[in-house]
C-alpha cells in the first residue's frame, strides 16, 4: 500500500461536522497562513449530496451553470421518473430530458455513466476510496466528464477529503484575496499551491468558498 493510499485511508470523511472540523484544524496547523481565511469563512458545514449514479447527475447538471441556474434545472430533472437511476435514465427519451434544461452534451455524457455502471466498468465505491488524483483519473474516463465535475463529485457526494476544484472561478479569486497573491492564479498554480495542503484539500476548499461569499458581501465584489 502506497502513502497516498494509506492517509486516504485513514483521515475522516468530509461529511459530518466532526470529519470537517478535525481536517480544518490538521490544515490550519500545517498551512498557519490559512488561519485569518478561516476566521473571515466563520462554521464550515458538510455539504453532501447523494453518491453514486444520482450524485454524478448532479454534477454533470451544474457544468458550467449558475448555482441558481443549476438548481432550477435539476428541480425539474430529479422530478423525472427513473432519472436518478442507471437503467431506467436509459429508457429515457431524448428530448424528455433536454425538455428540463440539460444539454445534449450533459443527456449524452449521463448515458455514458449509466451504461459503464451497468456494463461494470464504473463502480463508484470503490473510485471513491481511491486516493484523490487516481480517483479523478477514473472518472474523467467517461464521456463528458472533466476533471472539474469528477471533483465536485468526489468532494460533494463521496466525502473525499483530498480534493480541490482549482478549475472553480471562485476558489481562485478567494485565493488571490485571501493569500494576497497580486494576481489571480491560473489553475496549474492553484493546483500546485493545494498541493501543501494534501490530504486535508477539500476542506481547503469548503473554506474558501466561505471565505469567498464572506468577502464578496462585505465588499460588494470580489476582483
Amino acid at each position: 500500500m502506497n502513502d497516498s493510499t494509506e492517509i486516504a485511508r485513514v483521515t475522516p470523511r468530509i461529511d459530518t461536522e466532526e470529519g470537517v472540523t478535525w481536517h480544518l484544524d490538521a490544515l490550519v496547523g500545517r498551512a498557519p497562513l490559512l488561519e485569518p481565511m478561516r476566521l473571515t469563512a466563520g462554521p464550515v458545514p458538510p455539504r453532501i449530496n447523494p453518491k453514486g449514479f444520482a450524485g454524478m447527475a448532479k454534477a454533470i447538471c451544474g457544468q458550467q451553470l449558475s448555482v441558481a441556474s443549476a438548481a432550477a434545472i435539476w428541480g425539474r430533472f430529479e422530478a423525472l421518473p427513473g432519472a436518478l437511476e442507471p437503467e431506467p435514465y436509459l429508457g429515457l427519451a431524448e428530448e424528455t430530458v433536454r425538455a428540463t434544461g440539460f444539454s445534449r452534451g450533459k443527456f449524452l455524457a449521463l448515458r455514458s455513466v449509466a451504461g459503464a455502471v451497468l456494463s461494470g466498468e464504473l463502480d463508484f465505491a470503490r473510485v471513491e476510496a481511491l486516493p484523490a488524483e487516481d480517483a479523478v483519473a477514473e472518472l474523467v474516463k467517461l464521456r463528458g466528464v472533466g476533471p472539474w465535475t469528477a471533483e465536485i463529485y468526489l468532494l460533494f457526494c463521496a466525502g473525499h477529503p483530498d480534493i480541490f476544484p482549482a478549475g472553480d472561478l471562485a476558489l481562485l479569486k478567494a485565493a488571490q484575496h485571501g493569500l494576497g497573491l497580486d494576481a489571480r492564479p491560473t489553475i496549474k498554480e492553484m493546483i500546485a499551491l493545494a498541493r501543501d495542503w494534501s490530504p486535508h484539500r477539500s476542506v481547503a476548499a469548503l473554506m474558501f468558498w466561505r471565505y469567498f461569499a464572506a468577502i464578496r458581501k462585505r465588499e460588494g465584489s470580489l476582483l
